[in-house]
């Protein structure tokens, strides 16, 4: 079954042993909630966990396709068990956290075709969202997963990596990303370019400093990213805005394409004192695609 890209700007993490905070995510505006059971939760209330998130999704059949779950990764005992009990509440779709490449994609989809065929879901009808920088290995395969199966988006992370690495931090002194997470940022924008998907923001910790969150939202939007993680709901209505092309943006995309439609066949064009060749035009096909103009 073949997944189009997804169009989800604001990805808000709810922990999947908190009833409160799964309730609190979903009223909210987030376009997809990541309900965790991987890093929100303690190793001892993971068991405890699972039958939760089965019975919140199943209790929000209007809200399934929004109500994602973040499982625990293919390099623990987690994974299988995390699948078994929430696939029967049919989520949205799944988030794979920690690969090391390709191959774990695969091997998550074969898991997943093994539940939804025993759920009487149809096969191959569950996306994933993969996290492609949360070890050194991962980041040598972040160009890998064009026509990989299920995956709609790729998302990084800092923390994980930093971890995997042995870096005591991922940060400079000016609390800015240290080299090597800029790269990962940059290997997840291309991985997903090449592989045709949606490209996600890593998360901002600081939830209460909502003018950095707006002013990262905006320039990573700039160089490609479609949406961006949240860990607190007050995140949500800032990354919604950054990632929502403006009414300006929007006329001045339209204005665009229609110059070049009364100029067939031509690659260049003056426009406004400056010139205009074939990528402004696919910039503004871009951004009417975005809100359902194209």
């Amino acid at each position: 079954m073949h997944h189009e890209p997804i169009a989800a700007r604001s990805w808000l993490f709810a922990p999947g042993d908190s009833e409160k905070k799964m309730t609190k995510a979903t009223e909210g505006e987030a376009d997809i909630v990541l309900i965790d059971l991987e890093d929100a939760v303690a190793l001892e209330s993971k068991a405890a966990a699972r039958p939760m998130v089965h019975d919140f999704i199943k209790a929000h059949p209007e809200q399934r396709h929004r109500l994602w779950v973040r499982i625990n990764p293919l390099d623990g005992p987690h994974t299988l068990a995390d699948l078994a009990a929430v696939m029967p509440a049919r989520p949205g779709g799944i988030m794979l956290p920690k690969v090391y490449g390709r191959q774990d994609v695969e091997t998550l989809d074969k898991y997943l075709e093994a539940l939804e065929v025993a759920n009487g879901i149809a096969q191959g009808s569950t996306p994933v969202i993969v996290l492609v920088t949360e070890t050194a290995e991962g980041m040598f395969h972040c160009g890998d997963y064009k026509g990989a199966p299920r995956v709609v988006a790729l998302t990084w992370g800092a923390e994980d990596l930093a971890d995997s690495i042995g870096a005591s931090s991922n940060r400079n002194p000016d609390g800015s990303y240290a080299f090597t997470y800029e790269l990962a940022r940059s290997f997840c924008l291309m991985g997903a370019a090449t592989a045709g998907v949606t490209a996600i923001e890593t998360i901002s910790a600081d939830f209460k400093d909502l003018d950095a969150l707006r002013e990262r939202a905006e320039k990573v939007r700039r160089d490609g990213y479609r949406g961006m993680m949240a860990i607190h709901p007050a995140q949500v209505p800032v990354i919604n805005a950054a990632f929502t092309p403006s009414e300006a943006e929007i006329a001045e995309a339209q204005e665009i394409v229609d110059v070049f439609a009364a100029n067939p066949g031509v690659g260049a064009i003056g426009w406004k004192g400056g010139m205009l060749d074939r990528p402004y035009l696919a910039r503004a096909e871009r951004v009417l695609r975005q809100v359902g103009r194209a």
